[in-house]
C-alpha cells in the first residue's frame, strides 16, 4: 500500500492516510482503504481501527472530483467509495476517526462512517456538495438527516458551511471535541479500555444499538437475547465471583468501583 502507513499495537491498529497534495480520495486510496478493512474481517486480534492523517491541513478533503464526470469509469469510481463507507460502517472491530484538519464531503462522509469520532480545534467538517450541482453521494445527506434532524440538516446542506470541532459535537456529527494537545493521552486512556474487549463485545453492543435505532422493541428483544446466552458463559459466573470476592454489591462500590474491576480482573488473571 503506497497510501496508508499501517502499525498495530495492543490490539489497536493506526492507519495514516497520505495521499499528497490535500489528501483527496482518489481511487487509488478508495482501494486502499477497502482492500485493508475488508482484511480485517476475520481478524480477532485487533479490535480498534484507528485512522489518521499524515497532512498538516486535510484530514481527508473530500472525493476525486474528476471521476464525478458521468463516464463509467467514474460512476465505478463513486460506486467504489460508497462500497468504503459501508465497509466501515460494517466493520466488527471499533472505528475510530481522529480529525485535525478539515473533513469535507466525503472526508466528512467518512469520518461519520466511523465509530467514533474525534476532533481537535484544526479541524472542520462540512457537506459543500451543492454548490457544484450535486447531492452527498457517500450518505452525507442520510446521515445529516438522522443526526441533525430535518431542520437543521436541510439548512447545513443547502448552505454547505464548515462546522468546527465543538459546534460538530453539538450537533452529533462527531462523537467529542478534544484539543490537540490532550489527544494522545485522551486516545491512550480510552481505546486502551476498549482494546481489552474481545472483538464478540464490540459486536454485540453494535447490533443492540444498530437495531435499537431502527426499532426499540427489536432492539429489547435483541439485548435481552444476549443478556440471556451471556449468563449462562463459565465466563459470566466466574467474572461475577470474582466482582462479590472483592466488594461487589458492598459499600465498596460506592467510591471503588473501578478498583473492585481491577481486583476482580487481577484475580482471574492468577
Amino acid at each position: 500500500m503506497s497510501k496508508l502507513s499501517i502499525t498495530n499495537n495492543n490490539g489497536i491498529a493506526t492507519v495514516t492516510m497520505n495521499n499528497p497534495p490535500v489528501n483527496v480520495l482518489t481511487i487509488d486510496l478508495i482501494n486502499e482503504l477497502n482492500a485493508f478493512v475488508l482484511s480485517l474481517k476475520d481478524n480477532r486480534d485487533t479490535k480498534v481501527v484507528v485512522f489518521k492523517s499524515l497532512h498538516a491541513e486535510f484530514f481527508l478533503a473530500h472525493l476525486d472530483l474528476n471521476v464525478i464526470n458521468g463516464t463509467q469509469g467514474g460512476q465505478a469510481a463513486s460506486i467504489e467509495f460508497n462500497h468504503m463507507i459501508a465497509n466501515i460502517k460494517t466493520m466488527k472491530q471499533v472505528s475510530v476517526a481522529v480529525v485535525d484538519g478539515v473533513a469535507r464531503g466525503g472526508g466528512n462522509e467518512f469520518v461519520m462512517a466511523c465509530d467514533l469520532a474525534y476532533g481537535t480545534e484544526n479541524s472542520a467538517f462540512a457537506q459543500p456538495e451543492i454548490h457544484v450541482n450535486i447531492p452527498t453521494g457517500g450518505q452525507g445527506a442520510v446521515q445529516f438527516a438522522r443526526r441533525l434532524g430535518k431542520n437543521k440538516a436541510l439548512q447545513a446542506l443547502l448552505l454547505g458551511n464548515d462546522f468546527t470541532a465543538q459546534q460538530a459535537e453539538a450537533l452529533n456529527i462527531i462523537t467529542q471535541y478534544v484539543p490537540k494537545a490532550e489527544m494522545d493521552g485522551f486516545l491512550a486512556q480510552t481505546l486502551g479500555v476498549i482494546s481489552q474487549l474481545e472483538v464478540r463485545d464490540i459486536v454485540m453492543y453494535k447490533a443492540i444499538i444498530e437495531a435499537s435505532i431502527k426499532d426499540e422493541n427489536a432492539g429489547a428483544e435483541l439485548e435481552l437475547r444476549y443478556f440471556l446466552e451471556r449468563a449462562k458463559e463459565d465466563k459470566t459466573q466466574a467474572i461475577i465471583g470474582a466482582f462479590l470476592k472483592h466488594g461487589g454489591q458492598t459499600d465498596r462500590e460506592a467510591k471503588d468501583m473501578q478498583d473492585i474491576f481491577m481486583d476482580t480482573a487481577a484475580d482471574l488473571s492468577e
